[in-house]
């Protein structure tokens, strides 16, 4: 009997350890999974920009001669016609250089005349050396005296001749210098920048100084922007493009691409390129200079299959050490299953076309990869392809965690690393 209680006692002992273990011990919460509905509507890829307002022609008007400004008959937001006069330099300077250059002429003009008289002179000499030579009354050293004589005198006319269009070539540029001193507007337009006051000096030796930024039509518009290189690719002329600017916020204005520029803008190893969009500016809110944000359509399609991108990013969790998904049978199912799905990329899908995974619950709870071709995206949702997945379907985008649960590594530094750890174990000993 002393036996048989001690028997008893050691199995009851065990089975109170037994029950203990399995009431209270460690249970692993069941995975609860985050799903999207996949939805049939329009996808429509944006590239977007920063860029400046400017018009579309604009025209420095700057002078070809140095002087003071001495009157200005334009300003900031002036209407002018080609012709029109914007300014005048001081033009006493240069009157006294055109009359200098007028005198010089004449003073050459008579410097002809003279030369031309001793070049007849120097003729009638000649012939009456020739004439005495065969009566022997001058010598032979005579004649070529007076022949020498002769050919100096119509050099000197040449001369003469060709310092007088030295002189009037001198007199031409003082009095083009001279017209330049007004300075006139070359094309219709307004004024978009002045950047000369009255009495102000201008010099034009090295580099033509701007004193005038005219617009030729403010009605007509262009969007400067910079796309990068990795979006340049489906950006071409004629394309539809939308901006806005801080100065009306909310207010879309629309345009097209009139341009798109070959030559690379490379600073500090970043490479983009020039996009031009045209834009109607009729009612005159756009103002030169404004930043514009713009948004270019890049590709639009409707009535398509799209997923949200969280789907595509998904990738289940491992199974851990023990799992029911790690004892090989459920995870070869697994994998087999999206080995099963997989196949070769639709015709027509296109070369831009991707082979991505999405993953859908089977009917039992577990995962199942289903192979999707992906097209065109819109930062949210992107556009599938594939034979298994029909408008309505959940797919999985995530897994839920329960309120309160949070890793280690989601907590900040410093936080749930030794000390929780070691109050984890404590409470499970």
């Amino acid at each position: 009997m002393r036996r048989m209680g001690w028997i008893i006692g050691v199995a009851a002992v065990g089975l109170a350890i037994g029950g203990y273990v399995f009431f209270n011990g460690e249970r692993k919460a069941p995975i609860r999974y985050r799903t999207a509905t996949i939805e049939l509507g329009s996808v429509v890829s944006v590239v977007s920009a920063t860029g400046t307002i400017n018009p579309v022609v604009s025209v420095q008007v700057g002078t070809q001669v140095s002087g003071m400004i001495k009157s200005l008959h334009a300003d900031f937001n002036s209407r002018v016609k080609a012709g029109d006069v914007v300014a005048v330099i001081d033009p006493e300077p240069f009157r006294a250089r055109r009359d200098q250059a007028a005198s010089n002429l004449e003073m050459a003009r008579s410097n002809v005349a003279r030369s031309k008289t001793d070049l007849a002179q120097r003729k009638r000499e000649l012939d009456r050396a020739r004439s005495l030579i065969s009566q022997q009354f001058v010598s032979e050293n005579d004649v070529d005296v007076a022949l020498t004589s002769f050919q100096g005198a119509e050099a000197q006319v040449k001369v003469t001749e060709a310092q007088v269009k030295q002189a009037e070539a001198a007199l031409n540029s003082a009095e083009l210098d001279l017209k330049y001193t007004v300075i006139r507007s070359p094309v219709d337009g307004i004024v978009v920048a002045r950047n000369v006051e009255v009495g102000q000096t201008v010099a034009a030796s090295f580099a033509t100084p701007n004193l005038f930024l005219i617009a030729l039509d403010l009605t007509k518009m262009e969007a400067d922007t910079n796309v990068s290189e990795s979006d340049i690719g489906g950006i071409t002329e004629g394309k539809d493009a939308t901006f806005t600017v801080d100065a009306y916020p909310g207010v879309p204005f629309s345009g097209t691409i009139r341009q798109v520029r070959l030559a690379p803008i490379n600073v500090q190893n970043v490479v983009t390129y020039n996009v031009v969009v045209a834009v109607d500016n009729k009612d005159l809110r756009l103002k030169p200079g404004m930043t514009a944000n713009v948004s270019i359509v890049v590709a639009q399609k409707d009535q398509v299959l799209k997923v949200p991108n969280a789907a595509l990013r998904f990738t289940p969790p491992k199974p851990e050490p023990g799992d029911r998904a790690s004892d090989g049978k459920s995870g070869e199912g697994r994998s087999g299953k999206a080995e099963r799905g997989s196949r070769p990329a639709k015709a027509g899908a296109g070369p831009a076309a991707l082979t991505r995974t999405v993953w859908k619950q089977g009917e039992d709870g577990e995962l199942v990869a289903v192979p999707v071709q992906t097209g065109i995206s819109d930062g949210s949702a992107t556009e599938i392809l594939a034979e298994s997945i029909k408008e309505g379907d959940q797919v999985v985008i995530g897994i839920e965690q329960p309120r309160g649960a949070r890793k280690a590594s989601d907590l900040p530094p410093g936080f749930g690393t030794s000390g929780g750890q070691r109050r984890t174990r404590d409470k499970g000993l």
